[in-house]
């Protein structure tokens, strides 16, 4: 099995690999939506209605679509089972995209491909593969702030200012993130998609060595440059193969999210729980925490043939290797598809012919900026309605990043300054067993999320507020006694209502903005979420000395800032689809 995963990294994918998986386009299973869709658009010019539509599509900032020099065509005049119906969906989907090069073209068919496919075993276990790196995003997170109170001990730093120590994590983050999100568009997928969990492993071993604060700190940047990559990667990567626009599937990856706090949590009850200051166990755990994420990255190398992004083959201008990829999942699926290169060729031209067929390293760089260019920006504004959805939203991700951090990156130091019954400090295991608690009662939030998304009157938008306002309410009676039964009782209902606010966050977000410009919005909110998180740790390590509490108090007050802003939002997505 090993041999073989080490073989495929290398391997190119051959259409000759997968037989017995195409079938004609006349007679291949299109996705259930599409023919759905052709009906609607001929009943709609039918009863003169495609201008309601169209208009529909601009109140949601689509401004793009009548512009000059973008072909027309509406797919309503063609069967969905031709090239010419196909050939319709693609310019339609490209109309208000500003990039129609023959690229984009054959990148879209290729989705349209994948679409067809549907959801099967390959992407259920890329599904998994994927929840790694969210699972190591926060098992990382929660991990550095339990051991906080042992390197306060072991290398003599104050309460407050050992919480730097999370700060130089989140730089690595958001150099991770940064790095990765352009690197995996330059040298594919697959690799950067193995290399950020095997750098966090190999780091993560190495930070249980650490000979004094300085080093933790500086292993601890370095393996968040490898973390801070698997969201950007594993999140592309997972819907390049997605066989639908919805981001329901991706939402779904949010619940590893808590279970990476719960896994760490228990470890670190274990090795953290003991009563003896010089106890090394917080390096035990750092080693277990490690090899833990080896493991995982072992587990998509060596387990697991990953193929690699059919788009990044297409941009690179291997284009019988993109189609063989298609193919290769469909086999996978034990489904069939109608890919062809020579449908590639008819919608999008000739390699030999066309010269826009392949993207330079340069750009691909220059498609990746300009996400953030003001071309990209200023649609996110076109509307009235969608300019006030994008400043809030923005302004959730930003108060939220700083407000989340603030109480649960440094949540065992709170733990560990309650009181028992007696008056007495709590123990390290107490700490370490109600931080577990708490990590148990957090998980079934992101569940519950999936289901009240959708009830009527609730939604989206209702169910991210009551629950953003519950969690900015519970941080404040949090600091009202120090009591660790009472602290432990407000801290777990409390992670139960943050996992809801954070599961229908990720959901909304992506939903809400037109899908030109999706990944601009949705970039800019993960970037502001980062910088937060890198100002948490700042504003904790200079407040604490006033008064214990302050950093919550602050938390609180960000958490229902942002509750007031979901209130405010115009726009609600439930039942809606996306643009």
């Amino acid at each position: 099995m090993g041999t073989l995963a080490i073989k495929g990294l290398f391997h190119k994918e051959s259409v000759k690999d997968y037989q017995d998986v195409l079938v004609p386009l006349a007679n291949a299973p299109r996705y259930p939506t599409v023919e759905a869709e052709y009906a609607r658009r001929r009943s709609a010019e039918a009863h003169g209605s495609v201008g309601d539509l169209n208009g529909a599509k601009e109140e949601a900032g689509d401004e793009n679509s009548g512009e000059e020099g973008v072909m027309r065509t509406t797919s309503h005049n063609y069967s969905p089972y031709t090239i010419e119906g196909l050939r319709a969906e693609v310019v339609e989907d490209l109309a208000s995209s500003g990039h129609d090069s023959s690229y984009d073209l054959k990148s879209k068919v290729i989705n349209k491909a994948i679409q067809d496919i549907g959801m099967g075993r390959y992407n259920w276990e890329l599904f998994t593969l994927c929840g790694f790196g969210w699972f190591a995003d926060n098992l990382w997170l929660q991990g550095i702030a339990l051991v906080l109170p042992s390197l306060q001990v072991e290398f003599g730093i104050s309460q407050t200012h050992v919480r730097y120590t999370t700060c130089a994590l989140f730089v690595g983050l958001c150099v991770g993130a940064s790095f990765w999100g352009i690197g995996s568009d330059i040298i594919g997928r697959r690799l950067a998609f193995n290399l950020t969990l095997l750098i966090a492993g190999v780091f993560g071993i190495a930070s249980g060595a650490a000979p004094n604060w300085i080093g933790a700190c500086g292993l601890f940047a370095a393996l968040g440059v490898g973390v801070g990559g698997n969201l950007p990667v594993d999140g592309a990567l997972f819907l390049e193969f997605l066989p639908t626009a919805s981001g329901r599937h991706l939402t779904l990856l949010s619940v590893w999210w808590p279970v990476g706090q719960l896994v760490a949590s228990l470890i670190a009850w274990g090795f953290l729980g003991s009563n003896h200051p010089a106890d090394k166990g917080w390096r035990y755990f750092l080693y277990t925490m490690g090899a833990m994420t080896f493991v995982m990255f072992l587990s998509r190398f060596l387990l697991f043939h990953l193929f690699e992004s059919p788009k990044f083959l297409l941009s690179r201008g291997r284009q019988a290797e993109a189609v063989a990829v298609v193919h290769g999942m469909a086999y996978k699926n034990r489904t069939k598809t109608w890919l062809t290169e020579e449908i590639l060729n008819e919608i999008g031209g000739h390699p030999a012919v066309v010269k826009d067929q392949k993207l330079s390293t340069l750009e691909i760089v220059k498609r990746k900026l300009s996400s953030f260019s003001t071309e990209r920006i200023a649609p996110l504004f076109h509307t009235k309605k969608l300019g006030i959805t994008t400043v809030l939203l923005w302004f959730c991700w930003l108060t939220i990043g700083i407000g989340y951090p603030l109480f649960n990156a440094f949540l065992p130091q709170y733990l560990s300054n309650g009181k028992t019954a007696s008056g007495a400090k709590v123990s390290n295991y107490e700490t370490y067993r109600n931080y577990a608690i708490t990590s148990v009662v957090g998980v079934p939030g992101s569940i519950i999320a999936c289901y009240t998304v959708d009830i009527p009157y609730i939604g989206r938008k209702g169910t991210m507020a009551i629950s953003t306002m519950l969690s900015g309410v519970f941080l404040f009676l949090f600091t009202i006694s120090s009591d660790s039964s009472y602290q432990l009782a407000f801290s777990s209902v409390e992670a139960f209502f943050q996992n809801i606010m954070y599961g229908v966050l990720y959901a909304y977000t992506p939903e809400v903005f037109p899908a030109p410009y999706r990944g601009t919005g949705t970039g800019i909110s993960s970037l502001l979420n980062r910088i937060g998180g890198l100002c948490a740790p700042i504003i904790a390590a200079n407040i604490g000395n006033a008064n214990p509490s302050s950093p919550v108090f602050v938390s609180g007050a960000l958490i229902l800032a942002a509750f007031i802003a979901m209130v405010l939002l115009p726009i609600e997505t439930r039942g809606k689809q996306m643009l």
